[in-house]
């Protein structure tokens, strides 16, 4: 039935509902200036876009990527991608033509829609993408070609009206990628079915109220930004704000102000920024609408808790899930005493336990694997073209997160550490391998190995350790290539804090590159056994 589709839900639904009047989401741009846009508009312009789709022959589980800036438009095309069973694939604006080519590639996407200046990445890469049948520009007046489409005219004459096809609950709906330690990004499919997660999860942790105006910072490509900049409070009727200005300490408290938030969703590292510019901001404090505050992405440290209670006189909860999990699994919410620095406990229906190298319950206050119960609606149902690595993901029944933590007495979780290579940098990952990689395609470097390292700021920073050419020395003009290399080829948020010359990266006999070890020697801590290291 179309009652499991999350496009249906999050839009029509909600007229039916009677909030067709209702502001699904004021638009502000960077200067403060806002835009409202009611639950039977977004109904419409995402009509409008799937039945575009329908007629440029799109069908089912074909993979649709928005490669856009926060606008509009991506609200639009995200939903009406879903009303046609169509998969939404989403991408960072700032991503470099390489981190594009390596999902657009393995997803074998076969629309993108994006902006006339990040076009020009598309137009190298396309050649090599033969599955890449149209490009769609938001910011182009009349199409160009059969191949390049307008977005405006694509859609100015179609139906304000669509009939959402049947969905079963199992039906693919949108797809992120996120790094790995040893190898190209993962591409993670979740369901429509994970709507009822998501949720749930806006009722027991947000603890949502019809009058709440709800505003998540996250970038819409980021797991945070499609379920809880989305799809979680669009499917409860609530009204969000989106922002399409960057970062900026006084822009974001007049913002709160403003808009009269009065749940607020972001990440440590924001925090951690705004606390560094209390002075700036100490006349914005008061913010009476406000009522809470949510966090996401990277551990909460205590002092931000702290922070946020004595300065901005609110109460923050932290909240713990990833790409995979599709939702909120570990959490501190209203109703629950804040133990600061602690994830929290699970939410209801997740079974979460920490586990020992053989499988058994690790004793309380003692690090373990992280494991969760398999059964939630949002768990993400496979990575594409990598059975092996989602089977290995699962030990009997239950997800293997990748995360090591421990259990108190009074059943909250503590996070320790990845206890794999990812780097969790600002609330991203970063997967060495693709830093490697890129900064391997330099003639000056012959050998390279990327750690994370803690950063006060960032939680974690990505430090390159570079083997160069002839013993040649490390200038600026080679740190300045090294870094615009990074960014054109992957991310801005990929670039190395440091790089640090060595003769030699350490790897075992069968060419493993030990990170341990180097993450020891930056930190000058004890390397540990390093027998197995080649001579």
């Amino acid at each position: 039935m179309s009652s499991n589709n999350i496009g249906y839900i999050c839009t029509h639904l909600q007229c039916e509902n009677g909030l067709a009047d209702k502001t699904a989401f004021r638009f502000v741009d960077s200067d403060l200036n806002g835009t409202n846009y009611s639950f039977a508009q977004l109904d419409a312009a995402s009509n409008q876009f799937a039945n575009a789709l329908k007629e440029i022959n799109i069908r089912p589980e074909d993979r649709i990527f928005i490669f856009l800036p926060k606008q509009p438009e991506v609200f639009f095309s995200f939903l009406g991608t879903l009303k046609t069973k169509a998969v939404a694939g989403v991408l960072f604006s700032n991503f470099g033509k390489e981190a594009v080519f390596d999902r657009l590639a393995d997803a074998q996407a076969k629309i993108l829609i994006t902006k006339q200046s990040l076009f020009k990445r598309i137009e190298e890469i396309w050649p090599d993408l033969p599955g890449l049948e149209k490009v769609i520009l938001t910011d182009l007046p009349a199409h160009k070609s059969n191949r390049v489409l307008s977005y405006t005219q694509l859609v100015e004459h179609q139906s304000t009206e669509f009939l959402v096809p049947d969905t079963a609950p199992e039906t693919p709906s949108v797809l992120h990628y996120t790094s790995g330690s040893t190898g190209k990004p993962k591409g993670v499919l979740h369901v429509h079915n994970s709507i009822h997660h998501q949720r749930m999860t806006m009722e027991k942790v947000m603890q949502i109220e019809p009058t709440d105006i709800y505003w998540c910072t996250a970038d819409h490509a980021w797991v945070t930004g499609t379920t809880y900049g989305i799809i979680g409070p669009w499917s409860k009727g609530l009204t969000q704000v989106h922002f399409g200005g960057k970062f900026d300490t006084e822009a974001w408290f007049d913002l709160l102000k403003q808009e009269k938030i009065t749940l607020w969703y972001t990440a440590p590292t924001a925090l951690r920024m705004l606390m560094r510019e209390e002075d700036k901001i100490a006349e914005k404090y008061d913010l009476p609408a406000l009522k809470r505050v949510y966090s996401v992405g990277e551990p909460l440290n205590p002092e931000i808790v702290h922070w946020v209670r004595r300065v901005i006189k609110k109460e923050i909860y932290d909240t713990w899930f990833q790409t995979e999990t599709g939702g909120i699994m570990i959490t501190n919410r209203p109703g629950l005493p804040v133990k600061p620095g602690s994830m929290g406990k699970p939410i209801h229906g997740v079974e979460a336990g920490v586990f020992t190298e053989d499988g058994k319950g690790s004793p309380l206050n003692e690090s373990g694997s992280l494991r969760l119960k398999k059964g939630w609606s949002s768990m993400f149902r496979a990575y594409i073209n990598m059975e092996d690595a989602y089977r290995s993901k699962f030990h009997g029944d239950f997800y293997d997160t990748g995360d090591l933590a421990q259990m108190d007495e009074d059943g909250y979780f503590w996070f320790i550490g990845r206890n794999d290579d990812v780097i969790n940098t600002s609330g991203h990952l970063v997967g060495p391998f693709e830093v490697e990689s890129a900064l391997l395609e330099m003639e000056d470097i012959v050998d390279v190995a990327v750690i994370g390292a803690p950063d006060e700021m960032l939680y974690e920073k990505v430090v390159a350790f570079v083997t160069l050419k002839n013993h040649q020395e490390w200038t600026r003009r080679l740190e300045v290539k090294a870094r615009i290399h990074i960014t054109k080829r992957i991310s801005p948020i990929a670039v190395p804090s440091e790089f640090i010359v060595t003769p030699k990266i350490p790897k075992n006999r069968s060419g493993k590159i030990m990170r341990r070890v180097l993450k020891a020697r930056y930190l000058g801590e004890d390397a540990g056994d390093i027998s197995t290291l080649e001579d």
